[in-house]
């Protein structure tokens, strides 16, 4: 036999060879859902509570990058003015933020 066959065929040392292993894994996943998982889901929710909370009037910025002012507000979509007399539909999902008049002009 040559030593690379027999260094893979020793079985691990201690009984918590493998505990420590799968120990090791399942801290990794609580450490990456603390670190990424829930502060994006925390993200998602504020995110959603302020399209809610859009209405008439509110001015927007669409996730294409189009500033608008809202004039309808409709289950799924708002209908948004871009400019005089020029309306679009505009999905909800789709908004990106809200923004001051200070920062429209």
């Amino acid at each position: 036999m040559n030593l690379l066959s027999i260094l893979l065929d020793t079985p691990p040392q201690g009984g918590m060879g493998g505990m420590s292993g799968i120990l090791m894994i399942v801290l990794l996943f609580v450490i990456m859902y603390f670190f990424m998982i829930r502060p994006q889901q925390k993200k998602q929710k504020d995110i959603q509570k302020m399209r809610e909370a859009l209405k008439a009037g509110d001015r927007i910025v669409t996730a294409g990058g189009i500033y608008g002012k809202i004039k309808e507000v409709n289950d799924t979509n708002f209908i948004v003015e871009i400019a005089e007399n020029i309306r679009v539909k505009v999905d909800k999902a789709s908004v990106f933020a809200s923004t001051n008049e200070s920062q429209s002009k």
